[in-house]
C-alpha cells in the first residue's frame, strides 16, 4: 500500500514538472521568470539557447515518461511500451543531460553552484548510460538499480523546484545564497534515498 502511495506520489509530481516546460512557449520567461537573473549577453548567445530549451524541453520528456519505467503492470502486461519508452527516455536523459552540463557553466550562484548542476548532470548521464547498457546485456537486476539512481537525478527537477521557493525562508537568507546550496540539495538527497532503498530491497 505504501509503495503505491509513494509510487503515484512521484508520478503526480513529474507529470506536474514534466508538462512546466510549456510555459516558456506561452509566457514570456525573459520578462516575468527565470531567465530574468540572465544576462542580456548570456540570453542572446544562441548556442546557450539552444542549449537551454534542449535541456528544458527533453527534461520534461524524462519527467514525463520515465515514472511509467517502475510499474509492475506495465512491465507484465505492456512490455513493448514499456521498452518504447525506455528508449523515448534514455534518449531525453542524453540529450537533456549532456546540454545541463553545458549550460551549467553558466548558473547563478558561481563556482559551488556550477559544480553542483555539472556534477548532476555528469551522474545523471552515468547512470542512465549504465540503465542502457546493462539491460542491453540482459543484466536485469543492475539495470533496475541503475534506472532507480537514474531516475533519482531526473527527479532533481522536481525537488529542485520544491525548493526554490521554501528555502530561502526556512533559512531566512536571500535568494542568492539559497540557490547555491539548492544547486547540490535538489539532487544529493535524492541520490542517498535511492541508494538506501536499493541495498533494503536487496537484504
Amino acid at each position: 500500500m505504501k509503495s503505491n502511495i509513494r509510487y503515484w506520489v512521484i508520478a503526480v509530481f513529474s507529470i506536474c514538472i514534466g508538462i512546466y516546460p510549456l510555459i516558456y512557449m506561452i509566457v514570456d520567461m525573459e520578462a516575468e521568470g527565470f531567465l530574468r537573473s540572465k544576462s542580456a549577453s548570456l540570453l542572446t548567445n544562441t548556442l546557450w539557447r539552444i542549449a537551454f530549451f534542449t535541456h528544458i524541453y527533453f527534461d520534461g520528456i524524462s519527467l514525463l515518461v520515465g515514472w511509467s519505467q517502475f510499474s509492475k503492470r506495465i512491465r507484465a502486461k505492456r512490455l513493448k511500451l514499456h521498452r518504447l519508452l525506455g528508449k523515448i527516455y534514455v534518449i531525453a536523459v542524453l540529450l537533456s543531460s549532456i546540454t545541463g552540463l553545458y549550460i551549467a557553466f553558466y548558473a547563478n550562484g558561481g563556482i559551488v553552484s556550477q559544480l553542483g548542476f555539472s556534477f548532476l548532470a555528469i551522474g545523471w548521464f552515468y547512470t542512465t548510460f549504465n540503465a542502457y547498457t546493462s539491460i542491453k546485456k540482459k543484466k536485469i537486476e543492475a539495470h533496475r538499480k541503475w534506472m532507480i539512481r537514474s531516475y533519482a537525478f531526473t527527479f532533481a527537477a522536481v525537488t529542485l523546484r520544491l525548493w526554490l521557493p521554501t528555502l530561502p525562508s526556512l533559512l531566512n537568507i536571500p535568494f542568492n545564497e539559497a540557490y547555491i546550496i539548492i544547486s547540490w540539495l535538489c539532487w544529493v538527497p535524492n541520490i542517498i534515498i535511492a541508494e538506501i532503498y536499493i541495498r533494503k530491497a536487496i537484504l
